[in-house]
């Protein structure tokens, strides 16, 4: 009586790229969401510009803000914001949100495999 086993590696490969290509996808919108809620506001340009960009690959994303004050409203700590936001509001959440992007992108490897 004998035991077979077929690995299957280059399906679970594949398997697990699609699995982290959704995941990595919902984990940039998570942190386009949560930064999004912290940007400074105003008139609300800012926040309207945030963006997630994928790669050709699908296994590099980007969370962007397109202004030409969007860089400079991150890095000024001492600015006011009486309307709501502040300042680093998309490396805060990416420090605060990064096991909960890690879990969405697992699970979704968990679910393809």
């Amino acid at each position: 009586m004998g035991t077979s086993l077929t690995w299957n590696g280059a399906e679970l490969l594949a398997a697990v790229n699609a699995g982290a290509r959704v995941g990595l996808n919902k984990a940039a919108e998570h942190l386009r969401g949560v930064s999004q809620a912290q940007a400074p506001i105003d008139e609300g340009i800012l926040r309207a510009t945030a963006s997630v960009t994928v790669d050709s690959t699908g296994l590099k994303a980007a969370v962007s803000y397109d202004t030409v004050y969007a860089a400079r409203q991150h890095e000024e700590l001492t600015w006011r914001h009486p309307k709501g936001g502040n300042a680093k509001y998309l490396e805060k959440p990416a420090r605060e949100e990064a096991q909960t992007m890690v879990d969405l992108i697992a699970a979704e490897v968990r679910r393809a495999t």
